[in-house]
């Protein structure tokens, strides 16, 4: 993933994306690259309008089932299950206590999904 972001940032900073460049971004981010990477990265992009093709993407569906969230949604709902998941990480050791509190209160997640 890293080389297409390193080809990205060339697009942005609208340089060209060949070989030289994109091994240079890569090596300044700390990425071992790997030459035939390089190459074949360098290769696909060669007629793709990288403009066009990340204005295609942002517009695609989300499909239903994915867990993804909707792109007009935002970093938003990123940041708070990131949030989510660090307090359950850091709430390992009172599970019993916990769950006690939830039943006890209805504000499990039985409730929150019928």
């Amino acid at each position: 993933m890293e080389y297409v972001y390193a080809a990205l940032i060339l697009n942005e900073a609208d340089e060209e994306i060949n070989e030289d460049n994109l091994t240079d971004v890569l090596e300044a981010a700390g990425v071992d690259v790997e030459e035939s990477r390089v190459k074949a990265l360098v290769a696909a992009l060669e007629d793709v309008d990288i403009e066009e093709a990340v204005e295609q993407a942002a517009a695609a569906p989300v499909p239903a089932s994915g867990g993804a969230a909707a792109p007009a949604e935002g970093d938003a709902d990123e940041d708070e299950a990131e949030d989510e998941a660090e307090e359950e990480a850091a709430d390992d050791g009172d599970d019993d206590e916990d769950d006690e509190d939830d039943d006890a209160s209805g504000e499990g997640l039985g409730e929150l999904f019928g």
